[in-house]
């Protein structure tokens, strides 16, 4: 088989594959939307609060050695 009819075969399969994808209406999308927000407000708000105690105890830490 050539280049280009491998190219159009997977074209051809693509679009046969696209064409049994279930797409999520309108509702299911707001919904996973929020979902991701809510998540990565979250995971961010997890990784603040590590990384400020993590400062403030590697600060200290360090402080403590260097200072008499």
């Amino acid at each position: 088989m050539s280049r280009l009819s491998n190219a159009k075969t997977f074209v051809e399969e693509c679009a046969a594959e696209m064409g049994k994808v279930t797409w999520p209406d309108r509702d299911q999308l707001r919904n996973a939307t929020w979902v991701v927000i809510a998540f990565t407000m979250l995971i961010s708000a997890i990784i603040w609060i590590m990384d400020t105690v993590s400062r403030l105890a590697i600060a200290d830490f360090i402080m403590g050695i260097f200072t008499s």
